[in-house]
């Protein structure tokens, strides 16, 4: 409550010393501007392009007609941007004086490979990605929707380093690998928040809607410093869609999977904004219904049964040109459900992991910018709370218990004992668990036009960071009551040019189950000899606190049997050394634009998490060695044009403990027999190469055909010892490593776009998924099965067809 009280008077302190000015700026100046904005190449006026007064809060777009009227501006000189996905930046100087109208026009050129897009993930402050001082990849809407991407596990398979893999055939549990780490390292925010803690993160990647992201900004490894050190792996931020029109969207698809299960999943957006551009709002809602689907027809399923619904806002007011508040909500709500007999109630069925999640989540920010365009303040505080239903249960189905009756013998007694104690194990699979994260912080910005041998962003911040978790399961012996609780401080300093780029930060971090703070240094080197070459350098160092992640709570069942994870008593923090450095090329040739990427990683991990099976219990402890994760990502784009689009990207990599480990052991001399693990120095489920391509064909305006792919190449995977009928069930008699095969995966889309009148048009598209059927194909089978023996693509061969309204 103190730092929260400090934040307020840091923020009423600001707002005081802006005061005077704002009182000015902020006064009725009848100072307007007026254009439109034109296609260098046909001549035609380009509808929706963003303009935006630079150094302000300011921004419109042009209407369906591609004209824009800006009015009330604050008198002074600015930069006038227009910007469009497909399109070079453009801007103009302006001198705005009161009482005057200037028009001022655009002609914007074609640029399928953008070098200025807009990215927030590299240094916490809004900077194109050719300045960016570490490498920022950007997933756009457009990518989203010619993949056919339903959530935000869809989309995130087409970036180099990226990886989403499927974990347990009953609930379909997802994690996000990048650069061959667990998901547990690598940080997703929402809008530069990190709201998605340890509960929901377990399924969190398949609740995040498509529909609701305008971007997704990827940062491999620890560059940025600002967004919290134990973001190791990565940091995927969601940038959310913001109002700046009066629009609307509705879409339908519907899909079969494999011939055995069918998809229906319905969206819609709404942007309102109003006549004087300074309040909107951009409502989203997702209704996805998706049946469980059986591979083999054992009768138990390999993708779940799912029921989502997703519903939110985020909004924007401004008070005048330097201000702007904003405020953002949204609920989802799901059911999902595997095993078998998923028409009875769980404890009727031989296997039964089902779980019903509702999450509330909401943030407030507030940014004011000075007028001389130097200094800016933001705000900010957000939380997010999860409520989980579940059971996870296996073992013969719930029975009626014949009564006990004189004269039964030995044997009788013993059946009913055990119909009473299987009875016991199935109605105390039932759980329920809560989890409240937060955050509340705040940062400062100033620029100095020189500070000691060239121009220098400073940036300082806090932050206050928490969860609190409960987790009461029948299945544990114990429940789970974990609250942690981070401070940190924040300090960087970005020396830049056209050229040159030096970024020098650092963060504070106070955890509550850590003993001592730990200082997490950044240093990231950016050089940029022509417009065309971006050479970058970064380390970084971090730490992960010993804590519940969301594989902790997730629950495998193996043999009938669940199998929960444990922290060693003893767990210490895991700390992390990062270096990466890359080289961005650009090369146009007439009408061709060319990018290719080389990206080389290394990671050291010391004291790394490990987990050791034992019996049915996993047991989470600090390795007595390292670890480390080193490789190459490479992507190359070529773009014809704006008719055809090319995008590939590959990872080559390796993923090492430094001392051969076992990911079981047993216990006892009975459980020695199941034994054929092989030590290895090799992390599961971590393939050397993995890759993916997109290729996009605009044959006109209205038609375009994408044909996209993923390569996923073999791996090492533990497979539990199981149980069955010889002969009718596949399943492994003892502990083993398996080595999974590759896989190609290949995806096919078309659409046309039908104009109904000047404001509205109708999208019909259709396409294949999977068209390999590249899918696992010895999965377990039968009610011992070990869920956990899951690999390759997510789903089989699919076909779909839907539509899209545009208003």
């Amino acid at each position: 409550m103190k730092r929260i009280l400090f934040l307020l008077t840091l923020y009423v302190c600001i707002s005081t010393s802006y005061a005077q000015t704002d009182a000015a700026s902020s006064k009725r100046t009848d100072a307007n501007i007026y254009g439109h904005v034109l296609d260098s190449k046909t001549g035609e006026h380009l509808p929706f392009v963003t303009i935006k007064l630079k150094g302000t809060t300011i921004g419109i777009t042009t209407d369906h007609t591609g004209h824009y009227f800006l009015r009330n501006l604050p008198v002074g000189e600015f930069i006038l941007e227009a910007s469009m996905i497909g399109y070079k930046t453009a801007g103009s100087a302006v001198m705005i004086k009161p009482n005057s109208t200037l028009e001022i026009d655009f002609t914007l050129t074609e640029e399928s490979v953008s070098l200025d897009a807009v990215v927030v993930s590299a240094n916490r402050n809004e900077t194109t990605r050719r300045m960016a001082p570490s490498l920022v990849s950007v997933l756009d809407m457009q990518m989203l929707e010619v993949t056919n991407s339903k959530t935000l596990s869809d989309g995130l398979r087409f970036q180099p380093g990226l990886r989403v893999e499927n974990n347990c055939q009953n609930c379909g549990t997802t994690q996000l690998r990048i650069n061959g780490m667990e998901g547990s390292y690598s940080q997703i925010l929402i809008d530069s928040r990190p709201l998605i803690g340890a509960l929901a993160g377990v399924y969190g990647l398949e609740q995040i809607p498509a529909n609701m992201i305008e971007r997704i900004e990827v940062v491999r490894g620890g560059g940025s410093a600002l967004f919290g050190a134990n973001a190791i792996g990565g940091t995927i931020n969601i940038i959310t869609r913001d109002p700046n029109r009066n629009s609307g969207e509705f879409a339908n698809t519907f899909t079969s999977m494999g011939g055995g299960a069918v998809e229906n999943n319905s969206t819609f957006n709404a942007s309102l904004v109003n006549d004087s551009r300074n309040a909107g709002i951009m409502v989203f809602g997702q209704h996805r219904l998706r049946e469980g689907y059986d591979l083999d027809g054992d009768g138990f399923t390999e993708l779940p049964l799912l029921q989502n619904r997703s519903l939110g806002f985020r909004s924007f007011f401004r008070s005048d040109p330097y201000s702007r508040l904003t405020l953002e909500y949204r609920h989802m709500h799901e059911f999902r459900r595997g095993g078998d007999r998923l028409d009875l109630q769980p404890y009727e069925s031989y296997i039964a992991e089902q779980v019903e999640h509702a999450i509330h989540s909401g943030s407030i920010g507030f940014d004011r910018y000075s007028p001389d365009q130097r200094k800016r303040v933001s705000l900010y505080a957000a939380a997010q709370h999860t409520r989980r239903d579940s059971y996870y249960g296996a073992g013969d189905p719930y029975n009626d218990v014949p009564e006990i009756k004189p004269g039964m013998t030995e044997e009788d007694v013993e059946q009913i004992n055990n119909i009473l104690e299987n009875n016991l194990l199935r109605r105390n699979a039932f759980g329920q668990a809560s989890e409240l994260t937060y955050q509340v912080g705040g940062h400062y910005l100033y620029s100095f036009e020189e500070l000691w041998f060239m121009p220098a962003d400073l940036t300082a911040g806090m932050e206050y960071l928490g969860s609190k978790l409960e987790d009461e399961s029948g299945y544990r012996h114990l429940g789970i009551s974990q609250e942690t609780r981070n401070a940190a401080a924040f300090l960087q300093n970005e020396w830049k040019t056209e050229v040159w780029s030096i970024l020098l930060g650092g963060r504070f971090d106070k955890h509550n189950m850590v003993e001592r703070a730990i200082f997490s240094p950044r240093l990231n080197l950016r050089f940029n000899p022509t417009q065309n070459i971006n050479l970058r350098l970064t380390y970084s160092g971090g730490f992960r606190a010993p804590q519940l992640f969301d594989e902790d709570l997730h629950v495998d069942i193996a043999g009938g049997a669940q199998v929960i994870r444990r922290l060693s008593d003893d767990l210490k923090e895991e700390r992390s050394h990062s270096i990466s450095g890359s080289a961005d090329l650009y090369h146009q040739a007439d009408i061709t634009l060319f990018n290719l990427l080389v990206e080389g990683f290394y990671t050291r991990l010391e004291r790394p998490f490990t987990g050791v099976k034992r019996g049915n219990e996993i047991l989470i402890e600090n390795a007595d060695d390292g670890a480390k994760v080193f490789g190459i990502n490479l992507e190359g784009r070529a773009a014809i044009g704006t008719t055809v689009d090319l995008q590939a990207g590959a990872t080559l990599q390796r993923s090492l403990y430094d001392k051969e480990r076992k990911w079981w052991v047993p216990e006892t001399s009975e459980e020695e027999v199941l034994d054929r693990v092989t030590p290895t120095r090799r992390m599961m489920r971590t393939p050397n190469s993995y890759a993916y391509f997109v290729a996009t064909w605009n044959a006109t305006r209205r038609f375009a055909a994408t044909l996209s792919g993923n390569y996923t190449g073999s791996m090492a995977v533990p497979h539990e010892a199981g149980f069955g009928r010889e002969g009718v069930d596949r399943f492994s008699t003892v502990n083993i490593t398996e080595e999974s095969p590759s896989f190609f995966e290949l995806n096919m889309r078309a659409s046309y776009t039908f104009s109904l009148n000047e404001e509205t048009s109708l999208q019909l598209n259709a396409g294949i998924q999977n068209i390999t059927n590249a899918f696992q194909k010895d999965f377990d089978t039968g009610a011992g099965r070990a869920s956990s023996y899951m690999y390759g693509p997510g789903s089989p061969r699919s076909f779909f067809a839907g539509f899209k309204l545009m208003l």
